[in-house]
């Protein structure tokens, strides 16, 4: 009777940490959300002040965001299909598809980066215009937060790893999941509204 009562105390507590993670992650994607709104709010103000020159139609190359949008939303695919193996508890096609989302998430993170380097390399800094300001500021915020991710998902990695599939690391990966999702989610409105309009 004892043990019983120990083991429904055990999950109920168990249960109860996961209700609160959860919240904590929402509360934190709402506040993530206002990071991003007020970015792109201040992007919508400066994005015609260029003094000029260095416009999104000399800068933005269509290629490039294009590719750069099919392999996040690639990734996002490839995370779900993590999240349902985990979910049946098969740990080669999890970790295998991790793998494949970090992968995928370091080339996205790869081609920010060469595009800044191009931009620079042109004389488009951060510094050099209010427009480029905001472009910086915004899409290296979404890079950042996509490199917090992978960092993440290695160390969910490594945690599984070490103690197997259970239901807490079954909780942190659909966490990690929804972050992901999010992180997509920005990138959608970043390829309308700074890329595509842009080079209108």
């Amino acid at each position: 009777m004892a043990h019983t009562v120990s083991h429904t105390e055990h999950h109920n507590h168990g249960h109860h940490e996961h209700e609160m993670t959860t919240l904590g992650f929402w509360i934190f994607l709402v506040t993530d959300c206002i990071l991003f709104g007020t970015l792109f709010a201040t992007y919508a103000v400066l994005y015609t002040h260029t003094d000029g020159h260095f416009t999104g139609r000399e800068l933005f190359e269509v290629p490039g965001f294009t590719i750069e949008t099919f392999i996040l939303l690639t990734s996002s695919f490839t995370s779900g299909l993590a999240l349902l193996a985990i979910n049946k508890e098969k740990m080669k096609p999890f970790m295998a598809w991790l793998i494949v989302t970090i992968f995928l998430g370091l080339s996205f993170v790869g081609l920010e980066i060469n595009e800044f380097a191009k931009m620079i390399a042109e004389g488009a800094s951060i510094s050099t215009n209010a427009f480029l300001s905001s472009f910086f500021t915004l899409v290296s915020t979404h890079g950042l937060h996509v490199s917090f991710g992978i960092i993440w998902m290695i160390a969910i990695m490594v945690q599984i790893r070490k103690h197997g599939i259970n239901a807490v690391t079954k909780h942190k990966v659909f966490i990690v999941g929804l972050y992901w999702h999010f992180l997509d989610a920005v990138w959608i409105f970043l390829f309308t509204v700074v890329y595509l309009m842009g080079v209108m």
